[in-house]
């Protein structure tokens, strides 16, 4: 690669010393304009040296700036070789009509004096930190007219050359360069910073590992800047940091990560391959749920729930590779409403049904959890026999690592900081991706959640709701995603919407949007004997905040379209909860945001319940004939069709009014 890199270098540098070679021939030969000729001479003899010198230079030399540098050189060599070359004729004829101003030479001179300028400039900036001596590099001509780009360079150059301490300091420059504007990182991707970046990334003290990361993050504000960033290895590089960095790299790395996938997804996959997704669900897990080293997740693509029930029915289990991949197993779940302690001992709950002669296959396709550095303790309590320990176990993949022994140790800011960087990193992750958002519900991530959602602080509830949003929002359009991440009689599921429920209960935090809308994305989970679900939702149709009652109508919507099995039921319900008046008054006085949901809802009452009292005492076929005659509402293709469809329903059940609004 060096070897390539000279070649490269000597061969950008290669048309310039010639023509420099040129040049000083010719204005020897000068017939006219001697002494222009040899002032000219003189400045070509002292660029040619510094030419030379930056071609034996050659690896060391920052290839970008030598690049544009170079091009401006060569054209400005060749305006003095015809410049001189003009000055060769002996023919008195040729003199006569051979005009040479005598701004020409003044013009080339200035032009040579930037170009001795940009190559002593190019071998400084190039130069190692302890031959540049901490000499102030100033601008070079070539940056006149845009310094910011002389700027970058310099600070890329360091990048490459100087010390560790130096080259934090360049990425923390760059941090600031890229933060204030677009294009400024642009021109860091283009003038090839990237490269150097990951590698501090990879290499640097702490904060220079900060600093570096942070960049990255700000640099992929775009899906071509992500592309170039992925193709030139970040996925790598940040899986390593985040199984063995220290924490507040590793909080700074998820953040990028979140930062990439956000601003093109398709990057999604790249990082899942190179297991990222494991490691920040390892970070969720952390001091969240219990560690276990039994408590693992295997190729058979089991979810917490199968693991057990495999282990519980380890014989018949055995029988079949098939029946082990279909298992889908129970937990008994602790009597009543989950506790905060009882989210907390699910795993254990889960542990105590284990059968501990049962050996499952093992996948490094799925998430495994993060493993204490020590179980020996562990096994010793739960009589685990020696051949079941992790490092016999040559298929397990340990994520012990120096930081990781350590990480109980770091300051609960830290660790906050972490947990809420691995749930935004998995937000932005499992967006409309099935393979991954399958990969998250087979780990602790659900049960993470449910916890963090209940007792973490602000902002880790914050990511936590918004990753449970995509999440089910992926699993509402993918029927087996949903039926093994969220069935009725899984614990995990039960706990998530526990604590749904409870924020939408509450009703007075940030946290209600995206958890009314994750409540929706799960209409279709959940049986019929569920009936806590409705009427918090309902209650919410009498919210002050439009935004909320449209997320509350949208998300009822769900439970009583046809899609869902149980609508008739659910129907029922959000009547029963005093749902009719609510929609009444939001198609009639509502916000146009609220009113076209809520008129669906309505429609979707009358078409599932058309003989119920409460719509005959509350004139809903009333408000569906004003609906009819109001154009905006039947310009709306959803609207459009089913609207009719539900006042002929009614009117077979139910007499026309004579009261309400016409």
């Amino acid at each position: 690669m060096a070897a390539e890199k000279t070649d490269k270098v000597k061969e950008i540098l290669a048309r310039p010393i010639q023509l420099a070679d040129q040049v000083t021939k010719f204005a020897d030969g000068a017939q006219n304009f001697k002494q222009d000729c040899q002032e000219l001479k003189v400045k070509t003899e002292k660029l040619a040296v510094l030419l030379r010198q930056a071609a034996r230079a050659g690896n060391d030399l920052y290839e970008r700036p030598t690049r544009r540098i170079m091009d401006d050189t060569e054209q400005v060599l060749d305006k003095a070789l015809a410049l001189v070359t003009k000055c060769r004729t002996n023919s008195i004829m040729k003199r006569v009509f051979t005009i040479i101003p005598a701004a020409a030479f003044r013009k080339i001179s200035m032009q040579l004096e930037n170009s001795i300028g940009d190559v002593s400039w190019l071998l400084r900036v190039s130069a190692s930190a302890d031959d540049r001596d901490d000499e102030y590099l100033g601008l070079p001509p070539i940056a006149a007219n845009e310094p910011i780009l002389c700027l970058i360079w310099e600070q890329i150059a360091i990048l490459f050359t100087g010390s560790l301490e130096e080259r934090s300091d360049a990425a923390a420059s760059l941090v600031s360069l890229a933060r204030d504007n677009d294009r400024y990182g642009k021109l860091i991707i283009e003038e090839g910073g990237v490269g150097p970046l990951l590698k501090l990334a990879k290499e640097g003290e702490m904060e220079g590992q900060e600093n570096a990361s942070r960049a990255i993050g700000l640099l992929g504000r775009d899906p071509e800047s992500v592309e170039h960033i992925v193709n030139a290895g970040v996925c790598s590089v940040f899986a390593k940091i985040l199984k063995e960095g220290h924490m507040k790299v590793q909080a700074v790395v998820a953040w990028a990560v979140s930062e990439l996938a956000a601003n093109h997804p398709k990057c999604q996959d790249h990082f899942a391959q190179n297991n990222i997704i494991r490691y920040l669900v390892s970070h969720l897990a952390f001091e969240t749920v219990e560690e276990h080293e039994n408590y693992k997740i295997y190729k058979k693509k089991m979810s917490i729930d199968s693991v057990v029930l495999a282990n519980n029915h380890a014989n018949a289990t055995k029988n079949s590779k098939e029946n082990a991949d279909d298992t889908e197993g129970k937990i008994a779940h602790p009597a009543g409403h989950q506790t905060s302690s009882q989210m907390h001992n699910l795993v254990s709950v889960a542990m105590k049904n284990q059968s501990p002669g049962h050996k499952p296959a093992q996948s490094q396709q799925n998430l495994p959890p993060i493993n204490p550095a020590n179980h020996s303790k562990g096994n010793q309590q739960n009589n685990t026999k020696p051949h079941h320990h992790t490092n016999h176990n040559p298929n397990h993949v340990s994520l012990a690592g120096p930081s990781i022994k350590g990480r109980e140790l770091e300051d609960p800011e830290t660790k906050a900081n972490m947990k809420a960087m691995a749930a935004r990193a998995i937000w932005q992750l499992s967006k409309g991706n099935v393979s991954i958002c399958r990969n998250i519900t087979e780990s602790r991530a659900l049960l993470c959640f449910a916890v963090l959602l209940e007792k973490g602080p602000e902002d880790v509830q914050s990511y936590s709701a918004m990753a449970l949003m995509e999440i089910t929002a992926v699993a509402e359009q993918n029927p087996d995603l949903r039926r093994a991440a969220f069935k009725p009689t899984s614990p995990t599921a039960k706990a998530v919407v526990d604590q749904l429920i409870k924020v939408i209960e509450k009703a007075d935090s940030d946290l209600l949007g995206p958890c009314i809308r994750t409540i929706g994305n799960l209409a279709r989970t959940f049986r019929a004997t569920e009936t806590r679900i409705i009427a918090p939702l309902v209650k919410l149709l009498d919210d002050k905040e439009p935004d909320v009652t449209m997320e509350a109508a949208i998300a009822l919507n769900k439970f009583a379209c046809p899609d869902n099995y149980l609508h008739d039921n659910h129907c029922k319900a959000i009547i029963n909860a005093g749902g009719t008046k609510h929609l009444i008054q939001l198609v009639y006085f509502g916000e146009q945001i609220v009113q076209f949901p809520s008129l669906i809802l309505l429609c979707y009452i009358a078409l599932n319940a058309p003989d119920n009292e409460a719509l005959a005492q509350d004139e809903v076929l009333i408000v569906l004939e004003w609906g009819l005659k109001q154009a905006h509402f039947m310009e709306d293709p959803d609207i459009e069709g089913l609207l009719p469809e539900a006042k002929s329903r009614l009117e077979i059940y139910q007499s026309r009014g004579t009261r309400g609004f016409h």
